[in-house]
């Protein structure tokens, strides 16, 4: 079993480390919040004093942090930057959601230092990430991926290899733009018929079962009380939250202009998040959307 030191326990991270943890392998973790540091000792991780302690003799640097200004701050230009205090021999892996061209930067700044970064952001939820399920997205050399499989692996299902340093952050940032356009017209889909007298619940085992099925109709329906496990029966608490998916919607207009790809639908998408998010809604599950329907 390795010793993996995990950086970032928040609603995806704090799953992550537990199921690594309950596979054998040696888990220090740290987090800024002292009660996501207590839950993940509950759940068997070892509390590390700080970002430095934790990486100490660590085999592998597991990171989920929110954003890139996060993840170059905590490698490379913070008060203590983690390339200075990391075993060459380690891997790291970066699971937070960013720039393409930060992860490529963190990645060349890590190499030219003879450390391994690369990037391997993930879909599937809080969920997915409770039951080990997530789908890994990694950006990687093939050596790189090979030694990191067998660790995503305690903490997912599918282990995709994107391509080189970056590509796993481009790969996300379709993902999600995908999932935001999807949960928007599911959500107008299902306001339209209860406008019109239909049962939520019994719209969409219809469209679930129809040529209109999705992701967000089979494991994470927007309309309260219809998907007992999905947030928006929890008053949309906990999940992905909606300042995230804007966060990321924002990461695929940029490529979108780096690339001269048309994102219309993308770009409607996040518009409509925009103005929910605008309404005070920032820290509610996204599929919280569907309020901005309701209220029309």
């Amino acid at each position: 079993m390795a010793t993996i030191a995990f950086i970032g326990l928040g609603n995806m991270g704090g799953p992550m480390a537990h199921n690594l943890a309950a596979a054998g392998h040696r888990v220090q973790a740290f987090d800024l919040s002292e009660q996501a540091l207590a839950h993940a000792v509950e759940e068997g991780c070892v509390q590390a004093a700080s970002a430095v302690d934790a990486v100490r003799e660590a085999e592998f640097v597991i990171s989920m942090l929110p954003a890139g200004v996060h993840v170059e701050s905590l490698y490379v230009s913070g008060a203590e930057p983690l390339l200075d205090a990391i075993d060459p021999r380690a891997l790291i892996i970066d699971c937070s959601t960013i720039e393409a061209e930060v992860a490529k930067r963190v990645a060349k700044t890590a190499a030219d230092r003879g450390l391994d970064f690369i990037d391997a952001p993930v879909s599937g939820g809080v969920g997915g990430a409770q039951a080990g399920t997530l789908s890994f997205m990694v950006g990687a050399s093939d050596e790189q991926f090979g030694r990191a499989r067998p660790v995503l692996e305690k903490m997912g299902k599918n282990i995709f290899h994107a391509g080189d340093h970056g590509a796993g952050q481009i790969a996300k940032a379709c993902n999600n733009m995908m999932l935001a356009i999807l949960m928007t017209g599911t959500c107008e889909a299902l306001n339209m018929g209860v406008k019109n007298g239909l049962d939520p619940a019994v719209l969409s085992e219809i469209m679930k079962q129809s040529s209109g099925g999705n992701w967000a109709l089979n494991v994470y329906n927007p309309w309260p009380g219809v998907m007992e496990s999905a947030p928006a029966s929890r008053d949309y608490e906990g999940g992905f939250q909606t300042n995230l998916m804007f966060k990321d919607l924002g990461l695929a207009m940029e490529l979108s202009q780096q690339s001269a790809s048309p994102i219309p639908m993308g770009s409607a998408a996040r518009a409509l998040f925009s103005l929910h998010k605008a309404k005070g809604n920032g820290a509610l599950d996204f599929s919280s959307v569907l309020n901005l329907y309701r209220e029309e």
